[in-house]
């Protein structure tokens, strides 16, 4: 199962963007999914994680300004982006993995969306 992120863009601080990450080919059944950043010069981080039923786990950082979901019948998940700080500018990407409370994604990482949050 190939993952890619679209959405990305520049948006103003306080703003907000949704990102949708899309399968193609694979299973027909999407499994859990955990949406990733990695800013200039740092590691990359789990931002939020969904499981195939939609259980969700958010990183402290988002404190209630995103939103994870799925349809599952269009095997896509989104990640909604609001009240963006510069700090939010990274690259965002997608990944299929394991959550059993804790997100674990596989090795495959395919392409990112960058958000840039900026006046």
């Amino acid at each position: 199962v190939q993952l890619q992120a679209f959405g990305g863009g520049l948006v103003q601080p306080g703003g907000y963007l949704t990102l949708s990450c899309a399968a193609s080919g694979g299973t027909a059944t999407l499994n859990a999914v955990g949406w990733y950043r990695q800013a200039p010069g740092r590691q990359r981080e789990l931002v939020a994680a969904i499981s195939r039923l939609g259980s969700t786990k958010y990183a402290d950082f988002v404190q209630g300004r995103f939103a994870i979901s799925r349809d599952n019948a269009r095997k896509t998940v989104y990640l909604r982006l609001g009240s963006l700080k510069p700090e939010d500018t990274a690259v965002y990407y997608c990944n299929i993995g394991q959550f059993t409370g804790t997100f674990y994604p596989s090795s495959s990482w395919g392409q990112g969306t960058l958000v840039t949050v900026s006046s």
